[in-house]
């Protein structure tokens, strides 16, 4: 069987630097940051003083009040960039085969305030006062849920949770489907709301998290001086389509998904595998996918989270997976500007990858001023400009999951 090829057909977001894809895009190219003391909530025990929160989102722009109250933010955020993608792509649902049009939107931990909120009333006030919304609310897969719902996507319908590969997973998951025939259509994305207390102590006591409170010099990808990520949130949605769906119906395609890798590194819970074999696999899984040569790629959005490990291993799989030809590629970290956005991570950075392409512009790795001996390839120090004919992303998660998404500038003739 022949795989069908997909395609790029909208795209929506919800970020620390912006509400909205043109908002995100302006931001990154403003090289702003989204970092700043924490608001959600006291934060005077902890060592953490810094997040990167979404500014400014009111739920109620994107759904009726009812609608609002019964999802929590991780929900919300989702919705919010579902509805920004599918305008974009001006699907018309009811032209549309419904059980063609699927949804794959990942979560990497759900609602952990509600758990927080709950599990507080059960020891206060006894069992009988949780709230029967709980359940549904707090779990995961409640994205997709809630988005399927509203939209009346009857197609397949998934949440992949692989801690931080989640968005990629989940976009990846979407793609396979398209290009197998299950779904002609798949609203696909990431999203995170879990900026709270126990997160951040938990994140803390893990040493994940940096303790810097400089917004300046705490998210500060391969910079010799990096000492932990900063928690984000947010959420990113794109649609994805098969080719001649979007051709038929006259679709503005941004860019062509062309392969899709993974593996899992067998190694520890929390540390990435030491010589970067395991994501140096899901590279150039993604590449024998696409049937693309290692040396037509020149730029990887990296996973570049600002921790010691993850940088430094993350810089040996590349090296792994590319060879020499790795000294020629240009490098970046959207994390420097948005920190770490856990389930949404990959989803944006598979959107930033996209405003990438079309505009032939690579963001700077912003914060990055200190070179590590170690950490010896081009990181993108500055904005770059240069024609980008593919983006490969990579997302590593707890648990040793890598994944890797491929994508290609669509040249509608080809």
């Amino acid at each position: 069987m022949e795989k069908r090829r997909v395609v790029v057909t909208g795209m929506g977001a919800v970020t620390p630097i912006g509400i909205g894809i043109d908002n995100f895009w302006k931001s990154v190219k403003d090289q702003k940051t989204g970092f700043a003391p924490i608001t959600h909530f006291d934060t005077t025990d902890y060592k953490v003083k810094l997040a990167a929160e979404v500014k400014d989102f009111d739920a109620k722009a994107y759904m009726d009040a009812k609608e609002a109250r019964r999802m929590e933010l991780f929900s919300q955020y989702a919705m919010a960039a579902a509805k920004e993608a599918i305008e974009d792509s001006k699907i018309e649902m009811e032209q549309e085969d419904p059980y063609r049009v699927g949804c794959a939107i990942g979560c990497g931990v759900g609602s952990l305030q509600a758990i927080e909120r709950e599990y507080t009333k059960l020891v206060e006030k006894g069992p009988n006062r949780v709230g029967p919304l709980f359940v549904p609310m707090m779990i995961s897969n409640m994205a997709a849920g809630n988005v399927s719902i509203h939209f009346g996507l009857k197609g397949k319908s998934i949440n992949v949770v692989t801690a931080c590969a989640t968005g990629t997973n989940t976009i990846g998951e979407a793609f396979r489907a398209i290009q197998y025939g299950e779904a002609d259509m798949m609203v696909a994305g990431g999203t995170e709301g879990s900026i709270c207390p126990i997160a951040i102590a938990g994140f803390t006591s893990l040493t994940a998290l940096t303790t810097a409170t400089d917004p300046k010099r705490c998210s500060i990808p391969f910079d010799k001086e990096r000492s932990g990520f900063v928690m984000g949130e947010g959420a990113a949605v794109v649609i994805l389509e098969e080719l001649c769906h979007a051709k038929k119906r006259g679709a503005k395609i941004y860019a062509e998904v062309a392969g899709y890798g993974c593996s899992s590194d067998a190694y520890h819970i929390t540390s990435p595998a030491e010589d970067g074999s395991g994501a140096a696999k899901a590279m150039t899984n993604a590449l024998e996918d696409a049937g693309v040569p290692a040396d037509e790629v020149f730029y990887l959005n990296a996973h570049g989270t600002s921790t010691h490990h993850n940088d430094l291993f993350e810089t040996r799989a590349v090296k792994l997976a590319f060879g020499e030809h790795a000294r020629k590629m240009k490098i970046n970290s959207t994390k420097s500007m948005v920190g770490h956005m856990l389930g949404a991570a990959g989803a944006i950075e598979f959107v930033t990858c996209v405003k990438e392409m079309e505009e032939n512009y690579l963001h700077a790795t912003v914060g990055y001023e200190i070179p590590d001996e170690e950490l010896d390839l081009d990181y993108c120090k500055e904005p770059v400009s240069m024609e980008v004919n593919y983006a490969l992303s990579n997302s590593l998660g707890f648990g040793g999951h890598n994944a890797s998404i491929l994508l290609k500038k669509y040249k509608g003739n080809l």
